[in-house]
């Protein structure tokens, strides 16, 4: 599928760029326009600039690590005449350098979701603590499993993405092994790890690394997850094998199916985090700095909470109806 632009100035939905007349011209670039959670993102923008009278620009690439796709993206939208360009970056080493060039020009540029590498690739940071997600739920995941000795698959996002390996390695870290902190780019390992496969977040391909880890070891009692429709391609793998009883899934991600499947069993708990906040943030600066000049800087915790139908001691869970209610969050 090439790569596809929309405009929205308003309601009205467009195909193609403008240059800016009077209404401030805001680019978006996600890493797919297929994976919920960041058509939430677009859709937190569109409802922002909406109220808010911006032009919004976006761009998705094909799948997560179609990083050419998102260069030719900012180079697109500067000459539209963006003055704000929202990124979830790809490749967050490699889209460094063109950023640099978009703030040379005088581009406000923010990273959503995913932290650039360096962090002042980028002008700001508005994204969840992964970190954080994947402690909270490696926690639970501790608690859940009780005396039982832990045989885990852990089912990641891809090489080289911050947001995989903060996840990974929180969840290591939540769940009581001694793992690379935030700030490391290398993936924590434990032996009770048996199996890490990467599922690029997608429910096929993470059904299918379910299956590769259970001709591993057919004893796995817990998988981790980076997104939750990674979660429901494990539940069918096991549930396939017939072993879907006996695991505890965890995952992140809180959004509306995700919480419905929290509440069908086949995921034990999620760490919820808001990507409508983050695009309707992200816009909202860019809307700001086009009328006043002013940048924002620095990192924004845009916030993250444990959901869980069951509660287990010890662990701090808020429950589906919570998990419901704040689904991909407010603007």
């Amino acid at each position: 599928m090439p790569l596809r632009y929309h405009l929205l100035a308003c309601a009205l939905l467009t195909v193609g760029f403008v240059h800016a007349t009077e209404a401030p011209v805001i680019g978006l670039i996600t890493k797919t326009d297929t994976n919920p959670f960041f058509v939430a993102i677009r859709d937190g923008a569109a409802a922002e600039a909406k109220t808010t009278g911006a032009k919004l620009l976006t761009a998705a690439g094909k799948d997560v690590r179609d990083h050419a796709s998102q260069v030719t993206a900012v180079e697109n939208m500067i000459a539209a005449g963006a003055r704000t360009i929202l990124i979830t970056a790809s490749d967050s080493r490699a889209i460094a350098p063109v950023l640099r060039k978009a703030r040379e020009k005088g581009v406000l540029v923010i990273a959503l979701d995913t932290p650039t590498e360096p962090l002042d690739a980028a002008d700001a940071l508005f994204a969840t603590d992964n970190y954080e997600a994947g402690v909270l739920i490696g926690e639970y995941a501790k608690a859940a499993l009780g005396g039982r000795r832990p045989v885990v698959a852990m089912l990641d996002l891809v090489p080289g993405l911050s947001v995989g390996t903060q996840r990974h390695n929180g969840f290591l870290r939540g769940f009581g092994v001694n793992a690379p902190d935030a700030k490391s780019s290398e993936l924590g390992t434990h032996p009770s790890v048996v199996c890490m496969v990467d599922s690029f977040g997608d429910q096929a391909r993470g059904q299918s690394a379910m299956e590769t880890c259970l001709q591993k070891n057919a004893d796995i009692n817990l998988v981790y997850t980076v997104n939750e429709p990674a979660a429901a391609g494990a539940f069918n793998a096991l549930k396939r094998a017939g072993k879907e009883k006996g695991v505890v899934i965890v995952s992140i991600d809180g959004g509306c199916e995700g919480i419905r499947n929290v509440g069908k069993g086949m995921i034990a708990a999620t760490s919820q985090q808001y990507p409508l906040k983050m695009g309707a943030m992200g816009v909202r600066a860019g809307v700001e700095f086009a009328r006043t000049g002013k940048k924002p800087s620095g990192y924004t915790n845009t916030g993250v909470m444990l959901i869980a139908d069951k509660p287990l001691h010890g662990v701090s869970t808020r429950d589906l109806k919570s998990g419901t209610e704040l689904c991909w969050g407010k603007r």
